[in-house]
């Protein structure tokens, strides 16, 4: 599994943003995708995670109602839809792929992107 992140760039607090993940090869059903992120500094952080088959949505506290994680199994492609971005939002985001759902909210997934930069100016 090969997984390509982008859509990251330098946007103005309250801007809006689109992520993109596209995965290669075939994903099942049982597949967990998530979204994380990883400020100078700080700790890689979970942020969010769909499920690929029924498609439940999970979401940090940090960033429910304001991130929303969707996929295209066509495209074989998951989003994060970004708005009211804050300063705090800043950081490296990486998608990620995994079976299990607790290794995906834990950062522990077996499949990372190589990460896009999100920078939000104040």
């Amino acid at each position: 599994v090969q997984l390509q992140a982008s859509g990251g760039g330098l946007v103005q607090a309250g801007d809006s943003l689109r992520l993109s993940c596209a995965a290669s090869g075939r994903i099942y059903s049982s597949a967990v995708m998530g979204w994380s992120r990883q400020a100078p500094g700080k700790e890689r952080e979970w942020v969010a995670a769909i499920r690929w088959g029924v498609g439940n949505t999970y979401y940090s506290e940090s960033v429910k109602g304001r991130f929303t994680i969707s996929r295209d199994k066509a495209e074989n492609t998951v989003y994060l839809q970004m708005l009211s971005l804050k300063p705090e939002d800043t950081a490296i985001y990486y998608c990620s792929q995994d079976s299990d759902w607790g290794k995906v909210v834990t950062n522990k997934a077996d499949y990372w992107g190589q990460g896009t930069q999100v920078t939000v100016s104040s």
